[in-house]
């Protein structure tokens, strides 16, 4: 029982022993991944400024930083790792990263997978910062491209968090990839307006427009004969930001609405023709009338 109880406290001493020497390099471990922390903000920060002074465009830059940031991460966790484990060498840890990136592979897989698409949205630039989008369902400015997602502020003041794998693989209308947009706007006339009067009316209204570009000019085209209306659509140019497009266009419809007023040319109402008669004369389910049997 002696014997029993003096190996017990023997290993109880030896496991004290090893943790005692263990700990400096647990305590060293520790503060290096906390100097880490700090030191990969830091590096994201330095190269984010000297990404603004040496490269133009600014999703690079972004890729700059986030590369750094990544960077300094996974050197100061394979430093961490050496100092907290002295007999560990650099060979071992690689042996096991490369045995462990498969379980964290299946793990973490939609990370890496939005990830990787973020890094290709930066540098392939299918779309900038501060550019107009429609993906989806979703419609705004798109404010930054992070590790996982894309950010797109709607025009009505809501936030859309949009993973970066979603954005890669979807069809995205940029609005604001070129330096004008059009604009079609439908205008219905009278039968009986003289088209030709109303087409050279409208071009030269749309032109006076403020907003309108006049390169390219602005076209009229007669596209339909309506119910009640021979309809033109009015096709114009402005800058491509939203709110440019808005504005315009409803200075356009005061301005032809007015010239239409001034012109006399009526803009129609829809039309339609009423027919009323007697149902129980017409209904077959209903008997004969006394009246009409006797005949």
């Amino acid at each position: 029982m002696n014997r029993l109880i003096q190996q017990i406290q023997s290993s109880l001493l030896n496991l004290l022993g090893s943790a005692i020497e263990v700990l400096p390099g647990l305590i060293g471990g520790v503060i290096i991944l906390l100097l880490t922390r700090y030191a990969a903000e830091a590096a994201q920060q330095v190269t984010a400024k000297i990404g603004e002074r040496t490269i133009r465009n600014s999703s690079l830059q972004l890729l700059l930083a986030k590369v750094s940031y990544v960077t300094t991460w996974v050197l100061g966790i394979l430093a961490a790792s050496v100092i907290a484990f002295p007999g560990l060498r650099l060979g071992d840890i690689i042996a096991a990263l490369g045995l462990g990136s498969v379980a964290v592979g299946f793990a973490f897989q939609d990370i890496f997978k939005n990830f990787l698409a973020g890094v290709l949205l930066l540098v392939q630039e299918p779309f900038r910062l501060n550019d107009q989008v429609i993906i989806g369902d979703y419609e705004g400015t798109v404010e930054r491209i992070d590790i996982r997602t894309t950010q797109i502020r709607t025009y009505q003041g809501e936030r859309i968090l949009m993973p970066n794998a979603t954005v890669f693989t979807s069809a995205v209308q940029v609005r604001t990839a070129y330096g004008q947009r059009r604009t079609d706007l439908g205008v219905g006339v009278d039968y009986n307006t003289p088209l030709s009067e109303a087409a050279e009316l409208l071009k030269q209204t749309i032109t006076q427009v403020e907003g309108v570009l006049s390169q390219p000019s602005p076209e009229i085209d007669l596209v339909s004969f309506g119910d009640s209306s021979i309809d033109f659509v009015v096709r114009y140019w402005t800058l491509p930001q939203q709110q440019r497009v808005r504005q315009v266009q409803t200075r356009s419809i005061m301005a032809i609405k007015k010239a239409f007023d001034h012109a006399d040319i009526n803009i129609p109402y829809p039309i339609r023709t009423l027919y009323f008669y007697d149902q129980q004369r017409f209904n077959d389910y209903l008997p004969p009338s006394p009246d009409e049997g006797s005949n």
